[in-house]
């Protein structure tokens, strides 16, 4: 299959949804719990901390779950994982979104990989990642490789998973307007943001 340009959607869920993407900041400083099925292993020397058998990380609002999940504390005191699903189980995340909103961002992939550091999350092989607003999907992008830098609030898709459904592997964005700006502004209140078309997709 030929290469694909990587499709950028600078500021995605702010520019095109009204709404920003950003994870809840509070969450920092709370403290993380990891759990498994298994016995973990806890390595002082390398500082790395492993579980097996469905691993839960949780964070304040985040939660991480793989079959496999590795933490490790570099020396500059950030933190980086790597969490591994199953064969029909993914990896999976979930976030509340920051401000305070009703709004949640969660994603599913083979594998899962954090980098403290840099503040971004890695959705490899059969990656999917969702907003949900009260309880429903609002907005939803799929591909074989989606970035999420949180610091610039921009998500990077690569590539799409070839399926049945979708045999050329093209990466897809599905969009859903806020129920607000559907209907119309209601009088005195400010502009709708512009409607975004409700799938895009990388044209060839």
């Amino acid at each position: 299959m030929p290469s694909r340009l990587p499709l950028l959607l600078v500021c995605l869920l702010p520019a095109l949804a009204a709404a920003p993407a950003q994870a809840e900041r509070a969450d920092r400083s709370k403290p993380i719990v990891m759990e498994a099925d298994r016995p973990g292993t806890l390595d002082y020397q390398r500082q790395v901390l492993v579980f097996n058998g469905n691993a839960v990380i949780t964070q304040g609002t985040m939660v991480l779950r793989a079959e496999r999940i590795e933490l490790r504390e570099m020396p500059d005191g950030f933190r980086a994982a790597s969490a591994i699903g199953l064969p029909g189980k993914p990896a999976t995340w979930r976030q509340k979104r920051d401000g305070g909103a009703d709004e949640v961002v969660e994603g599913s992939a083979d594998r899962i990989e954090f980098d403290g550091r840099a503040d971004t999350l890695r959705f490899v092989g059969n990656g999917a990642v969702r907003r949900l607003r009260a309880g429903s999907v609002a907005d939803e992008i799929t591909g074989a490789v989606i970035v999420w830098d949180n610091v610039a609030e921009v998500f990077r898709v690569e590539g799409g998973a070839v399926t049945p459904a979708n045999p050329s592997g093209r990466v897809r964005v599905t969009l859903t307007p806020r129920a607000e700006a559907a209907s119309g502004a209601a009088p005195g209140a400010p502009p709708a943001p512009l409607q975004p078309s409700r799938t895009l997709q990388d044209q060839r």
